[in-house]
């Protein structure tokens, strides 16, 4: 899509299987398997829908899917694609690592973080965009790094170190403008530190929630993830923002859907928020 000065799209970082129950939460298996088909393990698919925003002098990267470090468990668990499924995708968009300027980080876990990082031909890790500022959330930093035992498997230090290292590191606190344009909101909910991005040209807004509203399956206040640190702050803020989404007609981009890339919303006096018009990326 094109936005005023932005080119805008998504590029997945792989496709993966989670538990349908952990990404619905509270909600009973006999309503989410209505809208989202289910395998004999209680899995559904998820996407990472990685957004790329690229103007004349510089290209931004939103998350980075889940990466090519995983052990042959994890990836029978979760049924991953472990080749390099975002920098192909990337460089069939004439996008390669060292091109990459900057690459914001809604949250940092393991399936949005993982690609940051990688490991060379001698098993050494090594960031995977060099030359990249990467803007995090300083709450969302400080809790990755201390990895609390409360938190189990969330955050992988081998995803985060490298960066450190090489000093690509750059921390936010709150609201602000990373460039002009292209704005983070600290939302919370399902990290205390978890940010959603919006870009604004010319009075028009594109939205990406990241787990506030992973899919368009989650657009019901209470349908939200079992992962969520604060599930009645992803219900607050998750409804401010898709209100004001359907109010203004903002186009959201799901990261985590696997049918729908993205669309605009409206209100829906059964559901909170229905989609109302699809859109691709």
């Amino acid at each position: 899509m094109k936005l005023g000065p932005f080119d805008i799209f998504s590029v997945s970082g792989g496709r993966f299987q989670i538990d349908g129950g952990a990404m619905f939460g509270v909600v009973p298996k006999t309503l989410w398997q209505r809208v989202v088909e289910v395998d004999e393990r209680n899995r559904i698919v998820l996407d990472t829908r990685c957004l790329v925003i690229r103007n004349r002098s510089q290209v931004i990267l939103v998350d980075s899917g889940y990466g090519t470090k995983w052990d042959p468990k994890v990836t029978a668990i979760y049924d991953l694609d472990n080749t390099d499924v975002l920098l192909d995708n990337l460089a069939a968009c004439d996008i390669y690592p060292d091109q990459v300027d900057m690459v914001i980080m809604t949250h940092l876990h393991f399936d949005h973080a993982g690609g940051l990082t990688r490991r060379d031909k001698c098993g050494q890790l090594m960031p995977t965009f060099p030359q990249a500022r990467h803007v995090i959330q300083r709450v969302e930093w400080e809790m990755a790094m201390a990895s609390p035992v409360e938190l189990g498997d969330a955050y992988y230090l081998e995803d985060l170190s490298p960066l450190e290292e090489n000093q690509l590191i750059e921390l936010i606190e709150g609201d602000i403008e990373i460039v002009p344009g292209v704005h983070s909101i600290l939302t919370g909910g399902h990290t205390n530190g978890h940010q959603a991005i919006y870009i604004e040209s010319d009075r028009q807004r594109i939205l990406y929630p990241s787990d506030l509203c992973p899919t368009h399956h989650h657009l019901h206040s209470m349908w939200c993830t079992a992962f969520d640190v604060e599930p009645l702050v992803t219900r607050r803020r998750k409804t401010e923002l898709l209100g004001q989404a359907a109010d203004a007609g903002w186009l959201i981009v799901w990261e985590h859907d696997s049918t729908l890339a993205a669309g605009t919303v409206r209100h829906d006096s059964r559901r909170g928020f229905v989609v109302d018009e699809q859109k691709c990326l």
